[in-house]
């Protein structure tokens, strides 16, 4: 191949790859200034001139004018004769410059011309990832799906970059096929054995206050802050607001007219669970709040330890806790206390319904219970232990359990 079609070939090679015009040619006249400096030990003595455009190269070496016979580096140096036989006008120490012709170097030297370019351009692209991503952890970044693995979703960006999207930064309920696309936030940017690796989230915290800004104008436009934003991905998540401007309800500007604006994030999340709480300073209210929708009759605050007391209706319990847990665990995590509840009973109050142990006690023995007419708290306690056995058919050490539990609340 001549090694003006090489140039060609990496100007074609500049333009797929968007990579700029001095950067390319940067690169070119470093490997080129390489090869020189194999071959001549040097190559401070020569000027390399490039048009990647028209795929033209020249190669220009200049050496000094010396007496003949006093030659010591062929390279550095020229003897008069040479000179003049270059052109007659030349004189002891002047300067000649003339063309030196790279395909007169063999084809061994253009092959491995060619293959020190194609690393340089392939590092050079690599680094261009890199120093595009490595700014932009916490950005929200659009993707097709390219291959769907059991631990992770390769996806290639607008420009054909690959990015992974591991299983465990996957909702667990996300199912994509090839050809989808799909919304995730930049997770993490690195460079692994000289190839960056990014690595996309969709269960992260910044991924949903992305989406918020997305589709809510007063956080992109700074009017409405997000203090907080704790998630159990897929299920359920509470986002802590906050506006400066009493104007504006921070709540309703976030869910919009009928939920207009936070329908299209719980879709994006798979049907996630979202809240949105007005944040607050006062602790107490700020605790309330996040326990939502369960109705608080009184709390008690710890401020030293970060512990809160919260008591409320039989009734209210179930709700405060969430299922599985999940209200009053996001709740502790946006407020930073660990919140207990409590049944608020009145004194003189006869009973509570069995359902409202629902957090303790599991659904199949309260099925049980149920089953044999034992409906409330007392119904269970007013039976012996080993008729309770008998009639359930559980175990003891069960019984056991759940009579300790409904003896704690009437104590």
């Amino acid at each position: 191949m001549e090694i003006n079609n090489l140039i060609e070939s990496f100007a074609e090679f500049k333009e797929q790859k968007n990579i700029d015009r001095a950067t390319m040619m940067r690169v070119i006249e470093e490997v080129f200034r390489n090869i020189l400096t194999k071959k001549f030990g040097t190559d401070e003595n020569f000027d390399i001139i490039i048009n990647i455009d028209k795929g033209d190269l020249e190669i220009w070496r200049n050496r000094v004018v010396v007496e003949d016979g006093d030659v010591q580096d062929p390279n550095l140096e020229i003897s008069i004769s040479d000179a003049k036989a270059i052109e007659e006008d030349y004189e002891i120490d002047e300067e000649v410059t003339d063309e030196v012709k790279f395909k007169d170097f063999g084809r061994r030297a253009i092959l491995t011309l060619r293959q020190n370019l194609t690393a340089k351009i392939l590092e050079l692209e690599k680094e261009k990832l890199y120093e595009k991503y490595k700014n932009r952890i916490g950005e929200i970044v659009a993707g097709e799906v390219y291959q769907v693995w059991k631990k992770e979703i390769l996806i290639l960006d607008d420009e054909g970059n690959e990015l992974s999207l591991p299983k465990q930064e996957q909702i667990p309920s996300d199912f994509f096929h090839k050809g989808d696309n799909l919304r995730a936030v930049i997770n993490t940017v690195e460079m692994k054995n000289g190839t960056p690796s990014i690595t996309l989230s969709r269960t992260a915290p910044a991924f949903l206050e992305r989406l918020f800004e997305l589709e809510v104008p007063e956080i992109f436009d700074g009017l409405i802050t997000i203090k907080k934003i704790v998630r159990i991905p897929g299920e359920r998540a509470k986002v802590a607001v906050e506006s400066y401007d009493e104007r504006i309800d921070p709540v309703g500007a976030c869910v919009g007219m009928k939920g207009s604006r936070i329908h299209g994030i719980v879709r994006e999340l798979r049907n996630e669970n979202i809240d949105v709480i007005n944040y607050s300073n006062n602790s107490q209210l700020f605790i309330q709040r996040t326990l939502s929708p369960a109705v608080i009759n009184d709390i008690k605050v710890n401020e030293a330890a970060k512990k809160a007391e919260v008591y409320l209706a039989p009734e209210e319990v179930s709700k405060a806790i969430g299922r599985n847990g999940s209200n009053i665990k996001l709740a502790g995590q946006l407020t930073g206390y660990d919140i207990e509840v409590f049944r608020d009973i009145e004194e003189g109050e006869e009973d509570v319904d069995l359902q409202e142990f629902s957090d303790e006690i599991e659904g199949w023995i309260i099925d049980a219970l149920k089953g044999i007419g034992c409906d409330t708290a007392k119904d269970v306690l007013n039976i012996p232990k080993d008729e309770l056995v008998r009639r359930t058919d559980l175990e003891e050490e069960t019984i056991e359990d759940v009579v300790n539990i409904l003896k704690a609340e009437f104590e």
